[in-house]
């Protein structure tokens, strides 16, 4: 019982520790709607930078008995290297496993964000891993070079964690605007 009262806490303290760094990462009076409960509404349109995200990512039905999974990718482009670092969290996933980082552009002119071309996301051109702990959650520092892609281009874009054994998605974001720098 103590050790399930724990794993509560360090939950909560854990999605305490996301909302403030989506806090500090937007500038006060630009959000359009927060809702924390279950942070099913989300928006970070506000966020100072096109080329800074904060997203979200949510599993759309509650898979285990411990409450919902939840991630976290904190987006930030460099912009003298064309570096994009994606500091990746994860929450209450499977114990012990092993997740990947995908995501799917379209150009700004589809408003639907339908691209299904999901490219693996790691150390550069390297798709890396995400392993969980023992409790299901992970940290990964994430990277991409987009050098290649002028300055000032925009696109939509959208996250997915999946299963590495079975690339199931486990959770989505919504679509976001970008501009590369």
């Amino acid at each position: 019982m103590k050790k399930f009262y724990l794993r509560n806490v360090v939950i909560r303290a854990t999605l305490v520790a996301v909302l403030v760094i989506y806090i500090i990462s937007c500038k006060k009076g630009y959000f359009d709607y927060f809702h924390h409960p279950a942070f099913n509404e989300i928006d970070t349109s506000g966020c100072i930078a096109p080329y800074n995200l904060n997203v979200v990512l949510r599993e759309q039905i509650t898979k285990n008995g411990f409450g919902q999974a939840i991630g976290f990718v904190k987006f930030r482009q460099n912009d003298t290297t064309h570096i994009i670092n994606l500091y990746t969290w994860v929450f209450n996933l499977s114990p012990d496993h092993t997740y990947l980082l995908q995501r799917a552009v379209d150009p700004i002119t589809d408003s639907s964000c339908s691209s299904t071309a999901w490219l693996t996301l790691g150390l550069g051109l390297t798709p890396q891993a995400i392993h969980t702990d023992r409790f299901g959650y992970a940290y990964e520092p994430l990277f991409r070079n987009v050098s290649s892609v002028p300055s000032g281009k925009q696109f939509r874009i959208r996250f997915q964690i999946v299963d590495s054994a079975t690339m199931e998605p486990v959770l989505n974001s919504n679509c976001y605007s970008y501009t590369v720098r």
